[in-house]
């Protein structure tokens, strides 16, 4: 529908479209008074301004446009105009909908992938574009509003569109040329001709159509499987890979990529050598043998191969006619047999076994008669493989005009017709031919011959001799009796010679195509040579030389009795996971799986791979050992290696059902003392800038607790949603990466506190909710902003409120490394910028000559450009030193000091106060990590001097009812003595300038300094906590003294009362208890047990 807007109906203020409800045409009383009124719709405001409204009417006669509208779709061209006069009458057309607003309409272009074949893929208006308000300098153009609401995308994307792939002049096939066609001939094979004679004749007519049943019933339930797969969603090249690998994910998809692929190289091989022993056959009977048999199998083959092979190289087109010429002489064959069942049979076919339809032969072949060591598993096994093939349309997926549609009809279809086919042959061969003849005109029955219920002798001939000695003719010995019942015998030669050649050429093409979509995928990275494409098709012309190298080294080996069971079992194997990926599929209960293909059950899909790996053991069970090994092998490797790929896999789904299963499943479990693990939320900003703060975390969490690294965005919500965003994944990517088993959240707050308050509230799922609180000492608390300093004091108070414990870890040099990864991103820029440098150069040298550039390449060369010393690993332990003043040395060791693993000292641990044990039971869990077993726990705690030996004993006792091992146990009498004059001098100098000093002032100049500084330390309240603060000096002289050369301290941390304690005399009391020592934990739990001495 195109729209014209005025010049005038663009508002120059930031007010919206308006929509308003208008008449159907010029003459409002004629609309009014027509029974065929379309319904009334709501009026619809998109702003404040009355003068500025948007009007469309349509003129009369556009029903006919209005129609087409409602049935395709799309907008079409209508006679429209806008009209000035007031819009609040009755009637507003659909068509309009969509067309006066940023918002868009549903459309397909929304839902490509970039660079779809099948269409542009165009940008939807973002959320933010349609929610924030409209910039006031953007001119609105006349319809760009009707463009971009319809799906056009928004100014810019013609670039994108500019970028599709040309895709005139590829070819793509229909469901019949493309499918149907393919799998018949896949199915029909050279069993159909000569051993489905011999497997009725041994199992009969009841267990043969038995056995074809079953067959069908694998290849059936793969097929409904498969179906069900390929109209979930665009179905790209690939086939069997693509199709497992996008439900069950690389792992799988890649292992039976391979080796469906190597099979399907193999099976050319295998048809080939088929084809050449019928026609050395053939030579033989003529007499015009080259050299030998197997030699001749070898140079018949050799041509065979090269043929095919310039038939699939020259193209899709040629291929797929050569498909239509061979099903042709296969279906002339196949008529043939049937004609000549009901030719009337002459002497010399009667004595080899044909005697045309014959009730009493029905009777007599309808039960088995299997021979010595034939059962009916074997003759299963003999014949399953040639009811397989069934996806040989599948794997030229990616030619497929549409393969949603063409693989579920084609591939059931030609099921269908083989199998009728199949059971037809079988029943009409074995009601024609007895199982035993001569082929002798003389043994005619004699007169008074007792007959003892032989179809045969009924018949007037003699096969007695059969049961005692061997007989060249009739089902069970004769492979070529369908030649001899057909009407003219050389047909079902000619349909031998399709059957071999159909199957080798759908084969040669099959094993490219599925190896080409598997290299793309750069799942195995020493094979992505193989995944480029020539052509419009994007024909994988070094697959097909692939194939055709290993093609010709198996029928150069001609040994392929050994290979033949393998390759049957690699197409079960596939077939096995085309149904377990349906189930799986089905099982997770994504919202994603949604086949348009509804005939499908997800307890028949598992029914049916069941089936198929008991068929692979059924076939040959040593090769379905030497399948699975394989398999095993690959999957192993593929998880090793990881791609970096995500399809939306049914794996990924069912590991999100179960972990939500069992986390609701855990809501149901009651908390006990037993199973207490720290779960721990850590204020690592981003969390590559506070490294140790993150490792030491990560060593007591690790395999036992939950970490989760936050980050507090502070400042406007729009920019901070946006930077949150945008590095969400970057982030928890890089935890990932560095092996760190930890969560990354980030919230947007006004403050600090508020977001660090709304992340301890709403951390965590259920039982796994955070218990503890980790955070940086700050270390530059006396030159920060008094907000922050009150901020990070009163998240402390928070987590307490919250009844969370909190963990304060303090290391000389700091924590926060954001300079050196400023440096590091910097180098990293000007290298690229070097090497981008070097490479111009070296293009103008080519094309300029030495002369000027030569001269350039000098002048580049004095440039200061350094270039950074290589990584061995994404830590930032690699980083050295590249300029002097860059970046501080000691602050890069410092961060990498807890990935070290730690030698042999001590880990002290003061537990002064006792907080449930997680001041105890922290340092415990460090010294079972790899890293920190090698440090010995020591206990200090406090007591009273007279009663040490006492209380020694009895905190010995109870460390060895909670089975925790340690290395000695100190008893501190002295704590609360006062400390050296010194040390107190230090720690008044630090208060210094944050004292009120208002006992020295009058009273009137002490309250309007109170009111003026309300954050400064009083000499009252100086007074009333002098003995704690002394507590704290005296603290920090007994560490020095007792841990000074310990690698860890774990310390009780000191609780400041709300309302009594000011944030600066707490920081103080911080600052002193730590100062000058090893790595420090202040450590204070949430009183609650964390420890237990109970089993």
């Amino acid at each position: 529908m195109s729209v014209n807007i005025p010049s005038n109906s663009v508002p120059s203020g930031a007010s919206r479209f308006q929509v308003h409800v208008i008449n159907e045409g010029h003459g409002s009383g004629a609309a009014m008074s027509d029974s065929t009124d379309p319904p009334h719709y709501e009026e619809t405001s998109f702003g404040d301004e009355a003068q500025n409204r948007l009007k469309i009417s349509f003129r009369p006669g556009n029903q006919e446009c209005y129609e087409n509208f409602l049935q395709t779709g799309e907008t079409a061209k209508t006679d429209t105009t806008f009209h000035a006069y007031d819009s609040h009458t009755n009637t507003y057309y659909l068509q309009t909908f969509g067309h006066n607003t940023m918002d868009a309409v549903p459309k397909i272009e929304y839902y490509r992938n970039t660079g779809s074949v099948s269409g542009p893929k165009v940008n939807r208006p973002s959320l933010q574009e349609i929610h924030e308000q409209l910039a006031k300098n953007v001119a609105v153009a006349p319809g760009s509003a009707d463009r971009v609401a319809n799906g056009d995308g928004m100014p810019g994307d013609e670039q994108t569109e500019n970028k599709e792939e040309d895709v005139t002049g590829v070819v793509k096939f229909g469901w019949v040329k493309g499918v149907l066609v393919r799998c018949m001939l896949n199915i029909w094979g050279v069993m159909l001709f000569i051993r489905l004679s011999w497997i009725v004749g041994e199992a009969g007519i009841g267990l043969g159509v038995l056995i074809i049943l079953l067959s069908t019933m694998v290849t059936s339930i793969t097929g409904l499987s498969t179906s069900a797969i390929a109209t979930n969603g665009f179905v790209r090249g690939g086939g069997a890979y693509y199709l497992i690998s996008r439900s069950l994910g690389p792992e799988f998809g890649g292992s039976i990529g391979l080796i469906f692929a190597f099979a399907n190289a193999v099976a050319v091989a295998m048809y080939v050598v088929g084809f050449a022993e019928t026609v050395v056959d053939l030579l033989k009977e003529s007499d015009s043998m080259m050299v030998d048999p197997t030699n001749d199998i070898r140079i018949i083959g050799s041509i065979t191969v090269v043929i095919l092979l310039g038939i699939s190289v020259a193209g899709m087109e040629w291929e797929a006619k050569a498909q239509v010429i061979l099903l042709v002489i296969l279906l002339i064959a196949i008529a043939n047999f049937f004609i000549g069942t009901v030719i009337p049979s002459n002497n010399e076919k009667k004595s080899r076994g044909f005697f045309n339809y014959q009730a009493s032969i029905f009777a007599e072949n309808f039960g088995p008669r299997f021979t010595k060591g034939e059962g009916f598993f074997s003759v299963f096994a003999i014949f399953f493989p040639a009811a397989t093939g069934i996806l040989a349309g599948a794997n030229i997926s990616g030619d497929l005009e549409d393969p949603q549609d063409a693989i579920p009809r084609g591939t059931m279809l030609a099921i269908f017709i083989t199998t009728v086919a199949y059971i037809g042959v079988a029943i009409c061969v074995a009601a024609c031919v007895v199982r035993d003849a001569t082929g002798s005109m003389n043994d005619t029955v004699v007169s008074g011959m007792n007959c003892n219920g032989s179809a045969a002798c009924g018949l007037g001939y003699d096969f007695s001799r059969c049961q005692h000695e061997p007989c060249q003719y009739g089902l069970m010995n004769n492979f070529q009796v369908m030649s001899m019942v057909s009407g003219f015998g050389p047909l079902i030669t000619a349909g031998i010679f399709s059957a071999t050649l159909s199957s080798a050429l759908a084969s040669l093409v099959s094993a490219p195509k599925v190896f080409q979509a598997l290299c793309k995928d750069n799942i195995f990275k020493g094979l992505q040579f193989f995944a480029k494409g020539y052509g419009k098709n994007n024909e994988p012309l070094r697959g097909y030389f692939l194939t055709f190298v290993i093609a010709m080294a198996f029928i150069l080996i001609a040994e392929l009795n050994v290979i033949a069971p393998i390759i049957s079992n690699f197409f079960l194997a596939s077939y096995a996971l085309i149904n377990f990926s349906c189930f799986h599929a089905s099982y997770a209960k994504s919202p994603g799986w949604r086949p348009a293909y509804g005939i499908y059950n997800m307890w028949v899909s598992l029914f049916g791979a069941i089936l198929c790996c008991a068929v692979m053991f059924v076939i040959n069970w040593w090769a379905a050992v030497i399948t699975y090994v394989i398999e095993l092998f690959l999957y192993i490797y593929v998880t090793y290696k990881k791609p970096d790929v995500n399809w939306g896999s049914s794996t990924q789904a069912l590991s999100y059902v179960s972990a939500l299963d069992n986390a609701l499943e855990l809501t149901t479990v009651e908390d006990h003392v037993k199973n207490f693990r720290p779960q721990c939320i850590v204020l690592t900003g981003g969390p590559m800038t506070r490294p140790a703060l993150l490792d030491i975390t990560h060593a007591f969490t690790k395999n036992s607790g939950l970490c989760i690294c936050c980050e507090v965005f502070v400042g406007p919500r729009k920019l901070c949603v946006k930077e949150m965003n945008s590095g969400m994944a970057k982030k928890q990517a890089w935890l990932m990466k560095n092996k760190i088993k930890a969560f990354y959240a980030a919230v947007a707050a006004d403050c600090f506190r508020d977001g660090v308050r709304s992340l301890l509230q709403a951390s965590g799922l259920g039982r796994m909710k955070p218990n503890t609180l980790v955070i940086g000492y700050k270390k530059n608390w006396r030159k920060a902003p008094l907000s922050e300093l009150e901020n990070y004091v009163g998240i402390i108070h928070d987590a307490f409120d919250f009844e969370i414990g909190v963990v304060i870890v303090r290391i000389s040099q700091g924590f926060d490394i954001s300079p050196v990864l400023q440096v590091q991103d910097e180098l990293e820029k000007l290298e690229q910028e070097r090497l981008a440098l070097e490479a111009a150069i070296k293009d103008n040298d080519c094309e300029e000559g030495k002369g000027g550039i030569r001269g350039l390449f000098k002048k580049a060369g004095k440039l200061n450009i350094t270039k950074p010393a290589p990584k061995k690993d994404s830590n930032i332990s690699t980083i050295q030193s590249m300029h002097v003043g860059e970046f501080n040395q000691k602050l890069v060791e410092a961060s990498a000091q807890f990935k070290k693993k730690q030698g042999k000292g001590t880990i002290d641990v003061w537990w002064l106060f006792d907080d449930g044990g997680l001041t105890l039971l922290i340092p415990y869990i460090l010294t079972l990590r790899k890293k920190w077993k090698d440090c010995k726990l020591r206990i200090y705690v406090g007591g009273k001097i007279n009663r040490i030996e006492e209380e020694k004993i009895s905190m010995a006792s109870l460390l060895s009812k909670f089975r925790i091992k340690f290395a000695d146990i100190h008893i501190i009498g002295d704590i609360n003595i006062k400390p050296n004059k010194e040390s107190w001098k230090v720690f008044e100098e630090m208060i210094e300038p944050y004292r009120l000093h208002e006992s020295h002032k009058d009273l009137t100049t002490a309250e309007k300094l109170k009111r003026e500084s309300p954050w400064k330390i009083t000499d009252a309240e100086l007074e009333a906590v002098k003995e704690k603060s002394y507590r704290q000096v005296r603290l920090n002289e007994l560490l020095q003294e007792h841990s000074r050369a310990a690698n860890l301290i774990v310390l009780s941390l000191p609780v400041a009362r709300k309302g009594s304690i000011s944030d600066l005399l707490y920081m103080a009391w911080l600052e002193i208890l730590t100062k000058n020592l090893p790595p420090v934990l202040l450590v204070r739990g949430n009183h609650k047990n964390v420890l237990t001495f109970y089993s």
